[in-house]
């Protein structure tokens, strides 16, 4: 039997969401291990003087557990 846990994670980007996205997943596989799904969920703009600074994507990230069985 497979246990998965699922984390939320935000991507920042100047350039783009799909950026955003790939930044977010690219940090989770620096830190956890046997990533299986990533789904984004929300994508914004973060803005000044009414300009976009910055795109966000808030990425799903699912892993296999791998505590105690």
């Amino acid at each position: 039997m497979s246990v998965y846990k699922i984390i939320e994670l935000v991507g920042t980007s100047e350039t783009s969401w799909e950026e955003a996205a790939r930044n977010a997943v690219d940090r989770a596989n620096q830190s956890l291990r046997n990533l299986r799904v990533a789904e984004v969920t929300k994508l914004d703009m973060r803005l000044e003087n009414g300009r976009i600074v910055e795109y966000r994507a808030r990425v799903s990230v699912s892993f296999k557990y791998e505590g105690e069985e």
